[in-house]
């Protein structure tokens, strides 16, 4: 999500923003601006690219404020209704949401509206923040759009917009991460500070787990929605596993260090008698050099990359990965022919893509593949904004170490500690690593996959 506030022509800003957050979502992209009086949006499937076109840019300029967001669906499926910002009219004007993270009460919330007569237009949890918004319960008191995210249960963070001010806000315990900027006079939002450096603006600190944030005529203010202060946080440690950009700073630490740090405990860890290390890039070129740096091992380019197949781990489907992947990577024979490889990578969810791999090395020549992962075992479903399958899916879920390495081929597996995993952070406790460890911050019970409302409510088919 990117947001701006208080510049003369947001369009342009807010693009380059979501341009740099490209990595996080490819289904869809939206820009919704506003001059203070009308509301102008643009969204469509594809690539933030395939989006703003110029006739898009024409239509959005000469606005002060907007919002921004790209989509990796986690709930709801890839359709042209589920990409944000959500744009909606109530009896007070316009509003446009954008939302990061998953709603483990979004389908509770939605059969109340339901049975009261509302109606729902997409198949996302994000637009259960839309009917709050309109319900007369909090339309008519103080403090409305606070108190309407005091009934969320789950993982958020939020951008909502009317027609001139725009706001931000965190989920009590912290999972996902949103930080604020100052471009000259302008505030600025953005789900990572890779955005912000994007566009020159300053850094000038995240939105807090529970605070709503109001950019207005007025300047920067806040408020905390929360009611009770959570015993501890929830910052999603896989944010700085993989999901995140190495050049951002997340949760107060910079992404491309801290997988360096994971490589070099992964090489005590799980030492290994080696000729070369190779990363699967681009995600494990960090975790990789530092594997590198700690075992004396060089570091050559295994794979190289074709820049032009986006992130495959957060394709919608399958198939999409699996075309994906066999585009993404190429082995360059002449590094690993005759050597024993050791492969860094974040992570083994399902367990193709590195079985894949691992057969083009041995093609290329490898005489021996060992493969080591800079986080524990995924084996366990997330429910608060990653798209990962359910436990009998996951590789790890039901398999040993050692079946995995079999499945996948290679000739020895080794993974990071959860305490490897926790070891940069002065405060362990404030992470979430349900996903390795299966102990959920939040009671997931009634959340489910991208699939799950379609499955309770039927699915709305339009050709558009």
């Amino acid at each position: 999500m990117f947001g701006v506030y208080g510049a003369p022509d947001v369009a342009p800003l807010i693009y380059r923003g979501l341009f740099s957050l490209q990595h996080r979502g490819q289904e869809g992209a939206g820009i919704v601006v506003s001059d203070g009086q009308f509301i102008q949006s643009v969204k469509g499937q594809g690539l933030v690219s395939d989006v703003y076109t110029e006739q898009a840019a024409s239509l959005l300029s000469g606005r002060s404020l907007g919002i921004g967001h790209v989509r990796y669906s986690t709930t709801g499926s890839t359709r042209i209704q589920n990409v944000q910002p959500l744009v909606v009219e109530c009896v007070d004007g316009i509003w446009a949401v954008a939302h990061n993270g998953n709603l483990v009460n979004a389908g509770e919330l939605r059969r109340m509206y339901q049975e009261a007569g509302a109606i729902f237009q997409t198949s996302t949890d994000s637009e259960i923040m839309v009917h709050l918004l309109a319900d007369p319960m909090y339309r008519s008191r103080p403090h409305r759009v606070a108190r309407a995210l005091q009934q969320l249960k789950g993982s958020f963070s939020f951008l909502v917009m009317t027609r001139d001010c725009v706001m931000a806000a965190r989920d009590p315990l912290g999972f996902k991460p949103l930080s604020i900027g100052k471009l000259g006079t302008a505030w600025v939002f953005a789900s990572e500070t890779c955005a912000l450096r994007q566009i020159g603006a300053e850094y000038v600190r995240d939105v807090d787990p529970g605070e709503l944030v109001v950019a207005d005529s007025a300047g920067l203010h806040s408020t905390f929605f929360s009611e009770t202060v959570p015993p501890a946080l929830s910052h999603c440690v896989f944010e700085l596993v993989y999901f995140a950009r190495p050049d951002s700073v997340v949760f107060g630490k910079n992404a491309h260090l801290v997988r360096v740090a994971y490589g070099m405990r992964l090489a005590e860890e799980q030492p290994v008698e080696a000729d070369v290390v190779v990363a699967i890039p681009d995600s494990g070129n960090s975790a990789a050099l530092g594997f590198a740096r700690r075992s004396g091992i060089p570091l050559d380019y295994g794979f190289i990359r074709n820049h032009y197949v986006g992130r495959t781990f957060i394709m919608p489907d399958a198939g999409a990965r699996e075309r994906g992947t066999d585009l993404k990577l190429s082995t360059v024979p002449e590094v690993v022919s005759g050597k024993r490889v050791v492969v860094v990578d974040d992570s083994i969810v399902r367990g193709t893509t590195a079985r894949r791999r691992i057969s083009a090395l041995r093609e290329a020549g490898a005489t021996e593949v060992h493969v080591r992962i800079s986080c524990p075992p995924t084996a366990f479903p997330c429910h608060y904004g990653i798209d990962f399958p359910t436990r009998e899916e996951l590789v790890a879920g039901v398999k040993s170490v050692d079946d995995v390495r079999r499945v996948i081929g290679a000739d020895s597996l080794g993974y990071l500690s959860e305490d490897g995993l926790l070891m940069p952070f002065e405060r362990p406790s404030s992470f979430c690593t349900a996903c390795f460890t299966g102990r959920y911050p939040v009671d997931p019970a009634g959340a489910g996959g991208k699939k799950a409302l379609e499955a309770r409510n039927g699915e709305l088919l339009l050709d558009l």
